[in-house]
């Protein structure tokens, strides 16, 4: 049961936005550093302490580093049974480091060269994942087959609207130049087919960082990948991958728009907090006297727990 604290309801759909986790097969280590399995692990586990848990899982690509049948089928070891145990679906999106066959056949179970492109129900909330990957190059295009068939998937409103899920994000790049060679190729044309529609988010990765945008009007929220994370103010590096800093995104549906929000994977020491059994308390109350109690400055709730001391 959702109490309402403020002045919005409830949202109507949650999902968890997850990019890059780049897994190796056998136990590989990324760049011989990076333990891209712990990664993908640790989002899980906090994933799992995300209440309402969320309904879909959506992945913006470079699922496997090299595209191994054996990352693809540790992958689905790894996060299948946590997305039953949180009741979600599982949404796919192809990365330029995926590959078509070994994508539909580790995935999926299918025999398929072309383009990976899907569409989910996820209660009523669409969301279409678009294969942007080029065999054999890392920059992102779409052929006009796909925005054909975007464009008739599209023609028809979806009772909540579309999320659209692609690994090359349409967005400009100012905080990682070097990017910007391997971005989408000719993102007008997508334009065309989305300006208009229901399309209410896009989502993607590649860039390893998290960042915001626009796009034919519609609002785009890139996550940072599980594996390792692109310093956006890398100190005399043209380009600089760092291992630490990674996180998900968290998508908060509502009838008029989406709430994102980053959840690093990194633990860190709780300088202040309650634990979770307030909350029945805090629920208890009536909204006026949940103000005084929360809001009022020299309330004991927020005198209770502030600590200004001196440390050594």
């Amino acid at each position: 049961m959702y109490a309402q604290f403020g002045q919005h309801p409830a949202p109507s759909h949650v999902l968890a936005h997850l990019s890059d986790p780049h897994l190796l097969a056998g136990g590989q280590r990324q760049y011989g550093r990076v333990d891209t399995e712990a990664g993908l692990r640790r989002a899980l586990e906090r994933l799992a302490h995300v209440d309402p848990a969320p309904q879909a899982l959506v992945f913006t690509g470079d699922l496997a580093d090299k595209a191994e049948p054996a990352a693809y089928a540790r992958l689905r070891e790894i996060v299948e049974p946590a997305a039953d145990a949180m009741g979600a679906q599982v949404v796919w999106t192809m990365g330029n480091h995926d590959e078509r066959a070994e994508y539909a056949a580790g995935l999926f179970g299918e025999e398929a060269t072309g383009p990976q492109d899907r569409v989910y129900d996820v209660a009523g909330l669409r969301v279409v994942a678009l294969d942007t990957s080029v065999p054999g190059y890392h920059h992102g295009e779409l052929e006009e087959s796909q925005l054909a068939w975007l464009s008739d998937v599209l023609a028809t409103p979806a009772e909540h609207g579309t999320i659209l899920a692609m690994h090359h994000p349409p967005i400009p790049l100012p905080m990682l130049r070097a990017a910007e060679i391997i971005e989408l190729l000719d993102q007008h044309r997508l334009e065309e087919v989305v300006r208009g529609t229901d399309v209410r988010e896009i989502v993607g990765g590649h860039f390893h960082f998290s960042t915001y945008s626009q796009f034919a009007g519609v609002p785009v929220s890139v996550a940072s990948a599980s594996c390792y994370t692109s310093d956006p103010a890398p100190v005399r590096r043209f380009v600089s991958g760092v291992d630490g800093h990674t996180s998900f995104t968290m998508m908060h549906v509502y009838a008029d728009r989406v709430v994102h929000t980053v959840v690093p994977l990194a633990e860190a020491p709780e300088i202040s907090g309650f634990p979770s059994d307030v909350l029945a308390q805090v629920e208890a109350l009536s909204p006026e006297e949940r103000r005084e109690a929360l809001s009022r400055k020299d309330s004991p709730f927020n005198t209770g727990f502030e600590d200004h001391s001196p440390r050594d």
